[in-house]
């Protein structure tokens, strides 16, 4: 590693505590994976270490991690009985929702060899997907309407340096990573807590732009793609700083470039073109497009993970409609670096993005205080899975309409026409 490791190291754990979550004093931590994999890697143990002891010098009572471990996920699905991928550990979902019902906060790292289950059986990866989404449902709905103050992170490890940087291998892809990992998250500054601040000032700016124009709907127009996204009435456009139920202020993705909103599930129209693979559980859903009437997929075609993506689009009913639509210039700085990550959660904020699934309730006036038969009654979508997928580029061009169906420009080249 290189010899300022542990000290970046440091100022990212300080950022993850500080500035995503918001820690609050007295307030316990849960430090757990992504869904499909039901726990934080053991690989990602330095990160890990380092987010406790900051957690506990600022004051938490206790520290809690779900642990995974990517080996045993991979003989799970090289070993075990073929009919058993619909079961699905007990602990995650009990114990993450027992954290968010409790008030306690959440962090999420995400530490995954994007080519993990590259070349399982589909079957297997379709109910195994199936099962988390069924499973986590009732994370998936808390965390949809800030039920507590949450956080996703990402830590290098070797094999996704290695899909990142593929003429580098084991501990030098790593370090490349962790190098690319701190400079987008700005840990490079003398200051990140306050570069941090200065950045969610700029994205706070844009959201009350757009909350400003109340548009009835968006057109988005680049290669391959031209789709019209219609918009709720008192649809509220959210960026990097958030409040949780309680009201603390916290900053869910580290990092974050976008901001964004809920389209109304029954008005998208058209064709959208993917511009970068989808990494999701373990698999690649690469070179793909979508096409959609009356709010529902209608049509889709992929080169590669054609089936994966069958599945998720056949998850119920809601994940074959929109939840999300996300701005994102291309000037981005994880767009500027001209790396793919293979892992959404980075990927998503190099460019603008839609999500097939579940709408944050948050996302719409008085949403968060909706039951679920009036939260799509006023347009919004509900879904057992929320998948983000990228298609924004620098050929990207976005309008906001207008009631009257007039067209006012947003996004030319894939850039704000509103910001400096």
């Amino acid at each position: 590693m290189h010899p300022d490791f542990e000290h970046s190291l440091t100022k990212y754990a300080d950022l993850i505590i500080k500035v995503g979550l918001n820690l609050q004093p007295g307030q316990r931590l849960l430090i757990s994976g992504p869904a499909t994999s039901g726990g934080v890697s053991i690989e990602a143990a330095p990160l890990v270490r380092k987010v406790a002891e900051i957690a506990y010098r600022l004051g938490a009572p206790l520290v809690e991690v779900l642990w995974s471990d990517p080996a045993i996920i991979k003989q799970r699905f090289e070993l075990a009985p073929g009919d058993s991928f619909g079961g699905f550990p007990v602990a995650p979902p009990y114990v993450t929702t027992t954290t968010i019902d409790r008030g306690d906060a959440l962090l999420v790292i995400t530490a995954d060899d994007p080519d993990l289950l590259a070349g399982q059986d589909a079957a297997r990866l379709s109910a195994a997907q199936r099962a988390t989404a069924e499973n986590m449902a009732g994370v998936s709905s808390r965390i949809s309407s800030n039920k507590t103050n949450w956080c996703v992170a990402g830590a290098a490890v070797p094999a996704w340096g290695e899909r990142v940087f593929p003429g580098l291998s084991g501990a030098d892809a790593e370090t490349q990573l962790w190098d690319a990992i701190f400079h987008i998250c700005r840990i490079y500054s003398a200051d990140p807590v306050a570069a941090w601040q200065a950045h969610l000032g700029r994205l706070a700016a844009w959201r009350e732009t757009l909350n400003a124009k109340q548009y009835d709907a968006l057109r988005l127009r680049g290669e391959g793609t031209d789709l019209t996204i219609g918009l709720p009435q008192g649809h509220r456009w959210a960026s990097g700083a958030m409040n949780n139920a309680a009201g603390v202020p916290f900053t869910a993705n580290l990092p974050t470039e976008e901001v964004f909103t809920l389209p109304d599930r029954v008005r998208v129209d058209g064709t959208v073109r993917a511009t970068k693979p989808l990494s999701y559980g373990g698999a690649l859903i690469d070179d793909f497009s979508v096409t959609f009437a009356g709010g529902r997929v209608v049509d889709y075609q992929a080169r590669y993970g054609e089936e994966l993506l069958s599945s998720l689009i056949e998850t119920d009913e809601g994940a074959a409609r929109l939840g999300e639509i996300a701005l994102v210039p291309h000037s981005s700085p994880i767009s500027q670096s001209g790396l793919m990550f293979y892992n959404t959660r980075f990927d998503e904020n190099a460019s603008s993005h839609i999500a097939l699934g579940r709408a944050y309730k948050f996302s719409l006036d008085g949403g968060t205080s909706l039951s679920d038969d009036e939260f799509t009654a006023r347009g919004g979508n509900l879904s057992r899975i929320h998948i983000d997928f990228m298609i924004g580029s620098e050929t990207m061009d976005v309008d906001g309409l207008t009631a009257d169906r007039r067209a006012e420009p947003l996004m030319r080249g894939g850039e704000w026409t509103f910001a400096s």
